[in-house]
């Protein structure tokens, strides 16, 4: 495994849904793997994003651990050489050719 993906969620599964789809794209031709914490979202983040991103870890908390140990509960589940933490507010750029 090449890459592993790390981002908390709290609350904001419209902002997750497009950073992971941006993800998956930049994915293409990389062994990698994406892990999202969710830390005891109320606005309905498991029944939108788990049934959409099937490939993607999901650990869903029933308390809101905090930004870092959530980060960290990802990283004892991560099996990629490098690792990447991105905020759920991130959307990845594709640039291709010049």
């Amino acid at each position: 495994m090449e890459l592993s993906i790390i981002l908390v969620n709290y609350n904001v599964k419209y902002f997750l849904e497009q950073c992971l789809c941006s993800v998956q794209a930049a994915l293409q031709g990389i062994e990698g793997e994406i892990i999202v914490v969710d830390n005891a979202s109320q606005d309905g983040s498991r029944s939108y994003l788990e049934p959409a991103f099937p490939d993607v870890t999901f650990l869903w908390n029933e308390d809101n651990r905090g930004f870092a140990k959530a980060n960290n509960q990802a990283l004892q589940r991560a099996r990629g050489a490098f690792v990447l933490f991105l905020n759920p507010d991130t959307v990845l750029r594709i640039v291709t050719g010049k």
